[in-house]
């Protein structure tokens, strides 16, 4: 029964609760193996962390996005899931799990590009063999993009009143500073990586223009391979429509009209004022309408 609950649980959480949970078993799994194997963690990882070398990562190419969930160790997983907790409640509060997935996993393919190449372009890093492994390419991604989308959205820590553009640019700020003399220089790089394509994706997504569109169409399409297709149920056509089937179509449409123009509203009334400046009905009917 408390099995059946716990998958029940999960397989309701929302998204980020469950990368949460995702990137914890593959760190507890790993750290199991390598203590009872007594195997050393770049053993175990190998394949699954991202190298800078041409001819290593062309043979694993995967590792792109499966360096995100190998993790070296537990204050490196804390911090990077707790910045995933808060930032990514903001995001699904106005985005639904794809686009948050979307910019997840693109987010931590600009880490490992912008990693890769400036390990191979820029000759301060010649000489020096490195591997990437972490999700701060990605949760700075989420971080940079919804302080980007509303940057107003304030909130209090102790009396001090913050806003997510403020903590944002401070985080920012100091991986570039940190860089030339921080000894991670491959995660800081992911994480300029991830936060320069999330700055870009909202920017881009306020004016319409929805850059990662390609990958959540990439998703959908290997969802789809997994699923089993359903026999679809005779219909019945019919020559012409019955004046209340135009009447209820054309209500639905008017409906559906009012409902965006109502969001539109609120998203702009959010980018002015942050999230907080929403009244109760105004965040229940957002969270309704992202449902729908």
């Amino acid at each position: 029964m408390a099995a059946n609950s716990l998958t029940y649980q999960y397989k309701t959480a929302p998204v980020h609760i469950k990368l949460i949970v995702l990137n914890a078993l593959i760190f507890i799994f790993v750290r199991l193996t390598g203590f009872f194997f007594n195997i050393d963690l770049f053993t175990i990882t190998s394949w699954f962390v991202l190298p800078d070398s041409f001819s290593e990562f062309i043979l694993q190419p995967w590792a792109f996005i499966s360096y995100a969930f190998i993790h070296y160790d537990f204050f490196h997983i804390l911090f990077n899931m707790l910045w995933l907790y808060w930032f990514g409640n903001f995001v699904l509060n106005l985005f639904d799990s794809k686009r948050f997935l979307t910019i997840y996993l693109v987010g931590a393919i600009a880490g490992g590009l912008l990693y890769v190449l400036s390990y191979n372009l820029f000759p301060v890093f010649e000489g020096k063999n490195a591997y990437l492994l972490g999700a701060s390419g990605a949760v700075t991604a989420i971080m940079v993009f919804i302080a980007t989308y509303t940057p107003n959205t304030a909130f209090r820590i102790f009396t001090f009143t913050i806003k997510l553009w403020q903590i944002a640019a401070f985080l920012f700020v100091m991986d570039l500073v940190r860089l030339p003399a921080s000894g991670n220089e491959g995660g800081l790089l992911a994480h300029i990586g991830g936060g320069v394509f999330g700055y870009f994706y909202a920017q881009q997504l306020a004016k319409g223009n929805d850059i990662g569109a390609w990958f959540t169409n990439f998703m959908d399409w290997i969802s789809d391979l997994f699923t089993p297709r359903k026999k679809k149920p005779f219909k019945k056509v019919h020559r012409t429509q019955t004046t209340q089937q135009k009447t209820k179509r054309s209500t639905t449409s008017e409906t559906k009209t009012d409902n965006q123009r109502k969001v539109d509203a609120i998203l702009d009334k959010i980018s002015k004022s942050g999230y907080e400046s929403l009244t109760k009905a105004e965040k229940d009917f957002l969270f309704k309408a992202g449902k729908e």
